[in-house]
């Protein structure tokens, strides 16, 4: 680790957020992960994934390695400045107004669309039957 840290504002830190420039933000600590792109074993999804809040969770959650631990000590530049990070991450609204983050109901109108008109035809030769039935 570095023997003086910078200490950096969450907004500077949040700004490197790209596949050529990746920072994240881990315990108070913030790293320049971005030789670490194409190795890390998640992909580089998933390190972009944790840019733009405090990734401690994240990187909690996953259960990672004391090997990757120690790994971490190399991508180390300094120390966000706690007061700046967002308790929550703001949630952005999508640019495209037609995404539909609930596919279940695009799904079941299709399959209404599909089903009603087969049962107006499964009624329409019941009835038909019918009728054949009575009048002979």
């Amino acid at each position: 680790m570095a023997s003086d840290p910078k200490t950096f504002l969450f907004s500077d830190v949040s700004v490197h957020n790209k596949t050529k420039d990746c920072w994240l933000i881990i315990d108070g600590k913030v790293y320049d992960v971005t030789p670490f792109m194409e190795d890390h074993p998640g992909g580089d999804e998933v390190l972009l994934a944790a840019t733009g809040k405090d990734a401690t969770d994240d990187f909690e959650d996953v259960g990672h390695s004391d090997e990757a631990r120690e790994m971490m000590h190399k991508y180390y530049i300094g120390e966000v400045d706690k007061a700046t990070v967002p308790k929550k991450r703001t949630y952005v609204a999508p640019a495209d107004k037609s995404y539909n983050p609930d596919k279940t109901q695009d799904f079941i109108v299709k399959i209404l669309q599909f089903l009603v008109p087969l049962v107006i035809l499964g009624l329409a030769f019941v009835v038909r039957s019918y009728t054949k039935e009575k009048s002979a």
